[in-house]
């Protein structure tokens, strides 16, 4: 019998709606043709979709008096999720599904996730410090990672150790994680491609934005709004420069309404 796979998703705070998830959840059913569960944790189940299976936020475990919880996504490292055990896709909410989700299944490796660098236009001036760009270009983007339940504890435990001394050193939870995974060897990337920024893979750069509408890499699986705009601002009719139009994204609305 084939392995039931898990996708999951985090909605907390007022930022995201239920309707983000539902159509997170309705991307999924349309390119993922496996038996799965789809899984949201949150604060606030109401409005979830028949079929999003609502789950509470799970616990952080921060020590008594430090109430800082901007890094509430590293409790999916928890040795115990709530009892859930296998291989889990996670997706963050403001993404658009517009390949095959199967392959993100597939691909080897103990843990997968993009690299960050990957999503953005080369930055030749952090050159100037060599160590801290090697880091950077280290660093995996959590919004869509692949991971074993349960197997990376170690990243929760390192950061609970010491969550004042984690939050001073290293900017945001993503370069904390990647850090992490990188010193037991786990730190793997998704091929270059497969998930693309929506801004600087999608959309013709600079003036050719005027003469050219926005389409969609060949090989990619999933389109990200890394930096501005971001995916409200577009779906609104919003995200334009003076020297950028964003133009007709008929084929990205089609995705992500379904």
């Amino acid at each position: 019998m084939s392995e039931t796979l898990l996708v999951l998703c985090m909605k907390w705070g007022t930022l995201y709606s239920a309707d983000d998830v539902n159509r997170l959840a309705m991307g999924v059913r349309n390119h993922l043709n496996r038996p799965y569960r789809f899984i949201c944790f949150t604060d606030d189940a109401k409005g979830l979709a028949p079929g999003v299976e609502a789950f509470p936020l799970p616990p952080l475990g921060l020590p008594k008096g430090h109430k800082d919880s901007r890094w509430q996504k590293l409790a999916l490292f928890r040795k115990n999720l709530f009892g859930l055990r296998g291989t889990a896709l996670f997706l963050d909410l403001d993404l658009v599904i517009v390949g095959d989700l199967a392959r993100f299944f597939d691909q080897p490796g103990r843990f997968l996730i993009i690299r960050d660098d990957d999503l953005f236009r080369p930055k030749p001036l952090r050159k100037i410090n060599p160590a801290r760009d090697r880091f950077l270009h280290s660093v995996g983007n959590s919004s869509v990672f692949r991971y074993e339940i349960g197997a990376h504890d170690y990243i929760l435990d390192a950061y609970l150790s010491d969550p004042v001394a984690a939050t001073s050193r290293y900017e945001i939870s993503q370069q904390f994680q990647s850090a992490q995974l990188a010193k037991h060897g786990d730190l793997n990337y998704w091929p270059k491609g497969w998930c693309v920024s929506f801004k600087n893979d999608c959309v013709p750069r600079n003036f050719r934005s005027f003469f050219k509408d926005p389409s969609l890499p060949e090989d990619a699986g999933i389109v990200l709004f890394a930096g501005n705009p971001k995916m409200s601002e577009v779906f609104s009719g919003g995200g334009h420069k003076w020297y950028r139009r964003i133009g007709r994204i008929d084929w990205l609305r089609t995705a992500w309404e379904g």
